[in-house]
């Protein structure tokens, strides 16, 4: 049995790497590694900045939206969700607390609201929903990631996980 994975070097010139040099997907591997706490970091960003856009326009009928009667159920109290933990998550300040409570509203607004209409998101206008909750509860386990608030403070994360990240090494379970 063959590992579908490794480098076909049996062939008489080729070496593995697209520069040509036996290590260089490992060092382009290495580089994205150390970036990923900054793309996690601008990935929590833009979705707590659109989530809580999405909040602010159905509380004030800013941006294009329209405002839900303060007190109605759910919409007002999604609204409210939706602006606060947009923030929190905006900012990376108790990003995991934020974004479970985030994921939790979007699911129950997925199966509560679109999912009666019918089974699929793409049919039942529900895939912001879907994508809400998926995201958010992506960060629920990743964490915040670089440029939050929270590592400012040094708070939201042990010293142990700091430096596995620091290390790159990824997190056993």
């Amino acid at each position: 049995m063959t590992d579908l994975n490794a480098p076909d070097t049996a062939k008489a010139g080729t070496t593995p790497g697209a520069s040509g040099s036996p290590d260089a997907p490992a060092s382009l591997a290495a580089r994205l590694n150390q970036a990923q706490p900054y793309a996690l970091g601008l990935f929590r960003i833009v979705v707590g900045l659109l989530f809580a856009c999405h909040g602010a326009s159905s509380l004030f009928g800013v941006l294009g939206g329209s405002a839900v009667p303060a007190g109605t159920w759910p919409g007002w109290y999604a609204a409210v969700i939706q602006l606060g933990a947009g923030i929190l998550v905006l900012a990376g300040v108790g990003t995991r607390s934020a974004a479970f409570l985030a994921s939790g509203s979007m699911a129950y607004a997925y199966f509560k609201v679109h999912q009666p209409e019918s089974l699929l998101p793409i049919q039942n206008g529900g895939e912001s929903a879907a994508m809400f909750c998926w995201a958010f509860a992506l960060l629920v386990f990743t964490g915040p990631g670089a440029l939050a608030l929270d590592r400012l403070f040094g708070a939201g994360e042990t010293t142990a996980a700091k430096a596995r990240e620091e290390r790159g090494a990824p997190v056993a379970a």
